[in-house]
């Protein structure tokens, strides 16, 4: 089975450095198969017959082992994956919106969790929030749409505040990733 495996924290503002090369060779030193990394921010495909939750102990603790500090670590399947971009929660008329407030700026995430989102966690974040930013649960993700920068987004706060191991890519990497994948 192909898997997405997405790796927490790595590569950002300078912290927790790991080379993509690094990460294939340890990757391959687990016996997966067709390994691709994209981007520097910790996106890996694999193919193997474990499970999910073998996977993620069994990369987990190799990681660790590598390079000396932990890596919350995201899976997908090639049909999960698809099922996110299937199953955006809004509609082509928000996205554009969103675009058109501000051109130059990404305005799509996914945050991707190991766990279902508590509905009444996204409830209340929706209430607190007065901006035009919105925020939708799938099965194991948050999808943000931001109207700015997600850099300026109360909301995107809120949500890593509330969901500290989550993982967030942005559309056009999610849509990449799947594409890799097939």
């Amino acid at each position: 089975m192909k898997y997405l495996i997405l790796f927490r924290g790595i590569n950002v503002g300078g912290k927790h450095i790991v080379k993509m090369d690094s990460l294939k060779n340890m990757l391959e030193s687990l016996n997966l198969k067709e390994i691709k990394t994209y981007l520097q921010s910790g996106n890996a495909i694999v193919e193997s017959d474990k499970s999910e939750q073998d996977l993620i102990a069994l990369i987990s603790k190799s990681f660790v082992d590598n390079f000396g500090f932990q890596s919350e670590i995201k899976i997908r399947s090639f049909d999960e994956m698809n099922f996110i971009i299937n199953n955006l929660p809004f509609s082509e008329t928000e996205v554009e919106n969103a675009i058109l407030k501000d051109p130059k700026v990404t305005h799509l995430y996914v945050y991707f969790l190991n766990e279902a989102p508590f509905l009444k966690t996204i409830e209340t974040l929706n209430e607190k929030d007065i901006s035009e930013d919105k925020v939708e649960i799938g099965k194991r993700e948050i999808y943000l749409l931001c109207n700015q920068s997600i850099r300026k987004s109360k909301l995107a706060i809120q949500i890593s505040k509330n969901y500290v191991n989550a993982t967030a890519r942005n559309w056009k990497t999610v849509n990449k990733l799947v594409k890799i994948m097939s």
